[in-house]
């Protein structure tokens, strides 16, 4: 009885993992589809994907504008690495939710070794941008 409650409790923790794992594969594929957006600079498309939460800070002309100041600068991208993602029901200064914080390591063309993170808020069912830094 003893063996059989184990093989259960490890088959239920190795389904957690397997869940949690997809889940961050599941936000890794958001981030890139999101992120290629920017990288063939489709910021109106990038902001019309992102959270009210956002577009109701920035509007889709200040956006494009920052993302010409800020990424077009560094060129095209040369490689991209996954980090991390990391969930939350709390961020500082954002209304309690869900939320994915993606960490990506970019170099790109003219820029090596930059940090890439990006937010991403669950509306209605679907994960939106809600937030993009790069360092």
């Amino acid at each position: 009885m003893k063996r059989r409650f184990a093989i259960a409790l490890i088959l239920a923790i190795c389904s957690a993992f397997a869940g949690a794992a997809a889940t961050k594969e599941e936000m890794q594929a958001t981030g890139e589809a999101w992120l290629a957006l920017i990288d063939h600079q489709q910021y109106g498309e990038s902001w019309n994907q992102a959270s009210s939460a956002f577009r109701a800070q920035v509007s889709a002309e200040k956006w494009t504008a920052a993302m010409k100041a800020a990424r077009e600068p560094f060129g095209e991208v040369v490689s991209r690495k996954l980090l991390g993602v990391n969930f939350a029901k709390a961020l500082p200064g954002a209304p309690d939710g869900e939320y994915a914080v993606l960490q990506f390591q970019t170099s790109f063309a003219k820029k090596a070794g930059s940090t890439e993170t990006v937010t991403f808020a669950l509306e209605d069912g679907k994960w939106k941008s809600a937030g993009f830094f790069i360092r």
